[in-house]
């Protein structure tokens, strides 16, 4: 098995309901999304792939459709609690906002990413591992030996 990883970075906001830090005000970060998938390189000479487990271009594709650029300057809200109402305000003024079913942190965006993306990946190709930057000092991980 050999792992490639590909790196994303994207703009978003969030607002973190209840939570007792200064973290509960709106603000952004500049994210930074590391993501690696697993394969075994192909080994055909008539196929245009030869030697490789996945080309980068469609792991590029599959990410940028399904996160970045769904993700990018828009606001990412707890959909399920009170600051919905927030979101629609937001909504009604032009903004994007990005409705989820959980807690917006780096945590659970990082579920979020994975399940997205397990599901778009060519056969035979299989997420290994997410790390997404919040800053520059602080990042989550997925593993997927952790996640089966």
């Amino acid at each position: 098995m050999i792992r490639i990883t590909k790196i994303f970075t994207f703009e978003t906001a969030h607002v973190l309901y209840n939570y007792d830090g200064k973290c509960k005000n709106m603000h952004g970060h500049s994210y930074k999304l590391f993501v690696t998938v697993k394969g075994k390189p192909i080994n055909d000479l008539e196929n245009p792939k030869n030697g490789m487990v996945v080309d980068f271009g469609d792991i590029k594709t599959i990410v940028k459709e399904e996160i970045v650029d769904v993700w990018d300057h828009s606001v990412l809200i707890n959909g399920v609690s009170p600051h919905r109402e927030m979101g629609e305000e937001l909504e009604n003024k032009g903004q994007k906002v990005i409705y989820c079913n959980f807690q917006p942190t780096c945590e659970n965006m990082l579920y979020a990413i994975a399940a997205k993306i397990k599901t778009k990946l060519p056969e035979g190709i299989s997420l290994a591992y997410l790390k997404l930057h919040e800053t520059e000092n602080s990042y989550g991980e997925w593993f997927a030996e952790d996640n089966q």
